[in-house]
Parts: C-alpha cells; structure tokens; sequence
C-alpha cells in the first residue's frame, strides 16, 4: 500500500507530524515499535511530572503547619506514586490512539527500517515483515539514555532514567550523576520521599547550560533541601559487587572520594537513535551522531526527514513537535496541498523548562553569552521574596533575570527560577518572537498579584523603573 507519508516514530514529534499531514490531506501512516507517545509520554517528559507532582505535595505536607494547617500523620506511599505515575503515561498513551484514529492515520506496530528512497520494511514482534511504500518519509525515531563506559547501566544497581521510573522498592541512598535536566528532577523526587541524594555533576556549577545565577540558586536551595552536590568532579568507576554500590569520585583538584549507594543513576543525557534504520542505504548524511537537515526538515536526501532527538540542537519535545509540524506542512507544500511554506525554526528562540522544586526555565542568551557577543547589557533580577503572590504561596525561593541590549531594548534573555516558572517563560519566548523591547514589556500591564508580575517588575529594574523593589 503506497502512502503520502510514512512517520518512523510516535513521539512528541511523529504523531503530531502524522497528524498536521493528514489534517493537510494526505494519506499517512505512523510505525511505532514499542508505545505509542514515544519516549517522552511513556518514559520521560510525562511520567516524570507525575512523579514531581507527588514530591511537592508529599512537601507541603512536611510543611503544612507554615500554611496553619496540622497534619500530623501522613506517608509517602512509594509504591503508589510509581502506580499514580504509569497511571497517567497510560492515559496520555490512550490519548495518542484516540487522536490518530481520529485524524485517520494508520498505526502500524513494528521495528521500521529504510529499504530504498520511497521503502520502509517493517518487522512485527512476531517476526512477520511487510515493506510499505510512501512519497515522503519522516524519522522521528529520538533518543534513548547515554551509557558511559565507566558507569555500564545494568537496570539494577546502576541504572538510567527508565528504570529510575519503575524501581519496585524505594532505595535508602542514591547517587545521581549528571545535572541536567533528568538528574535533578530525579534528585528532588527521590529526596521528597525520603532517599539519602548525592548529586555529582562534571562541569563546576550543576545546570551547567543555564545563566550562572540560576545554577548558583539552586545549588543553594538543593543543599538546603538535604541534597549533597558535587561539582567539579567525574566519576571513575563504580563497584557493584556488594549489596549496594560504591563510586569512586574523582575532582578536579585530584582529591579522590568514594559515595556508598544503593543506586547509581546515570543522567548523562541522550544518545540519538540512528543506528539500524537504514541511513546507509540512501546516504543520508549523519554528523556527531545527528542526522543533518535543512529548515524545513529535509535530509540531504529529497523526500525524507528527521526531526527531534535524532538531529542537532536541544533535545526537547516541544521542539520535536515543532519540527514535527514544519515537516508535514513542507510536504503538503511541495505535494501542492497547501500554498505556504513553513517557517524556519528559530533555535535562539526554544525556551528550556526543568521541573525540579524550585522549576526553571530560560530563553535565549545568558549574561555570559550576551557579554561574550559584545552587547552593552540592561539587566534586572526580581527576587520573589518581594513579590506578594510568592509570599502569599509561601514560595518565595528564586528569581527573574531578564537582559537586554542597552542600544535598542531587545530582549537577549530571560531567565526564571522559582513556583511554576515554567508557565511564565512564554511571555519571555512570545516578545522575543514579537521582538518587543523593554519600554513595551513595561507598558504592557501585567496583573496583581501574580509570579508572572515578575517579569515585568525585574524589567522595570533592568530600567530603573522600579517602584516595588
């Protein structure tokens, strides 16, 4: 059976693609070789949330009596977290089913691979194949947890971020390596219920890719927490051959520590998924383990794309969709089913978001960058201790930190930390995207009292406008 599209890949990025094509007319189908929703609904961005979301109100009852409530008798119920968490990833799953069905995209369960410019051949879990046809093909097969040599991943005693999900019992210690965004999530879930977490992180500030002031922060609100964090340091090797683990830990300065542990977490980041799916059979270009593409998702190769985790820049669902979305909407183009082209993606422009307590979120240049690119800086930092919503919430940990260009007002950067700031970076992406300046984002009258406010009110600080701090 030919096809308009094929979409390798079901993740935050395939069936949205799926899903804009067909609703563009044309005729697709989504292979998935394992859930539907991919990685991120099933095994990261989701489940993760649950989890998050089970910390904070296990941590609002530690400190229930600050809000003049008594509640003396209460227990984080591990086992139950972990149901609630695979309970909501099923739902969303079922979600994703309904909405393929529902836009008419055929789902077709298997193993995928090219087999020529216009050919996938795709194996069943029961060994059968089958080789689908199709005018244009989408991989969108993402990635999957980087495995250092020296930390060799056994699902065990030394695991990665899918194991991190499941673990049939609630360990006493874990030692988390790496400060992305996986491994802080986990180090505060796992430090809300009550597990003993080291977190060790290479580089000499944890949330190394974030503006400096955000990783001070929250080195600073982690150890408050009880959470112990290293830096500047590499793990060497881990012995497993107790019961438990220990790490040798060593730091830049020579110094030599060994961590005992119940687990070791591996959050070292993703690997893309490229291996096996044919990409040498059609030459399609592949550089530092991404597949290479142009704006409109295209590889070197006409008539077939890559999007997400398998090409370059972040490694972020919302850009997968994105990228996902600009790929249907090229090929309704080219197919002369729709009379506009895609916008390119502007990747200076993709806001981060990690959920750990205090969350962050950023867009944009860090002070750091911006110095280095040669701009003269306005610079505002709104601490939420002076903001009233925050007081009033009891969240008055972190800030804002917006930069400008002095000369002509653009917004370089915004960066947040702090209750649910990872609902207020859209403000920050929509006037970068608007190109609005400062004196605009001051005019523009945000409500009382909110967090939101902040970013007005650090603003007006960058101007010195300020009227509440």
């Amino acid at each position: 059976m030919a096809y308009d599209v094929i979409v390798i890949g079901s993740g935050p990025g395939g069936y949205p693609a799926a899903i804009r094509a067909s609703q563009l007319g044309l005729k697709v189908a989504i292979i998935e070789r394992e859930l539907l929703g991919g990685i991120c609904l099933n095994w990261g961005c989701i489940p993760t949330k649950a989890l998050l979301k089970s910390a904070q109100v296990n941590e609002y009852f530690k400190h229930s009596d600050s809000y003049g409530i008594k509640a003396e008798q209460f227990e984080a119920d591990f086992n139950a977290i972990i149901k609630r968490s695979r309970g909501v990833a099923d739902k969303m799953n079922k979600g994703v089913q309904f909405l393929l069905k529902k836009y008419k995209v055929e789902v077709i369960m298997g193993t995928a691979k090219l087999a020529g410019k216009n050919k996938v051949e795709v194996v069943a879990a029961d060994g059968s194949k089958q080789t689908l046809e199709a005018s244009n093909i989408v991989i969108a097969t993402g990635g999957r947890s980087r495995v250092l040599p020296n930390i060799p991943q056994d699902g065990k005693k030394i695991i990665g971020y899918r194991e991190a999900l499941v673990l049939p019992e609630k360990p006493k210690s874990m030692l988390i390596v790496g400060s992305g965004a996986i491994g802080t999530e986990f180090a505060y879930f796992y430090n809300s219920v009550g597990v003993k977490v080291t977190l060790v992180e290479y580089f000499d500030r944890i949330v190394p890719v974030e503006d400096a002031d955000i990783s001070k922060e929250l080195e600073k609100q982690y150890k408050k927490q009880g959470i112990d964090v290293i830096t500047s340091a590499n793990v060497e090797k881990v012995d497993v051959g107790g019961t438990g683990t220990k790490s040798l830990i060593k730091k830049k300065d020579g110094t030599e520590i060994t961590i005992e542990a119940d687990i070791v977490l591996s959050a070292v980041g993703v690997v893309a998924n490229v291996e096996n799916i044919g990409l040498e059979t059609l030459g399609i270009t592949v550089e530092k383990g991404k597949i290479i593409v142009d704006k409109y998702q295209q590889t070197n190769i006409p008539g077939i794309y890559a999007i997400g985790d398998c090409t370059p820049h972040q490694a972020l669902a919302h850009k997968a969709t994105k990228e996902g979305i600009n790929a249907a909407e090229h090929i309704a183009y080219i197919s002369k089913k729709s009379e506009h082209a895609p916008e390119g993606i502007d990747y200076n422009n993709v806001p981060g978001c990690t959920y750990c307590e205090p969350e962050i979120a950023s867009v944009g240049m860090t002070e750091a960058q911006a110095k280095e690119a040669g701009y003269e800086l306005k610079i505002g930092k709104m601490p939420f201790i002076a903001s009233g919503k925050a007081t009033a919430a009891g969240a008055t940990e972190g800030f804002v930190k917006v930069i400008y260009d002095a000369k002509y007002g653009e917004l370089l950067g915004a960066h947040m930390i702090g209750l649910n700031v990872t609902d207020m970076i859209a403000e920050a992406v929509l006037a970068r995207k608007l190109e609005s300046t400062g004196h605009e984002i001051l005019n523009a009258i945000h409500p009382h009292p909110t967090m939101s406010e902040a970013f007005k009110e650090a603003t007006a600080i960058a101007y010195g406008e300020a009227t509440d701090f």
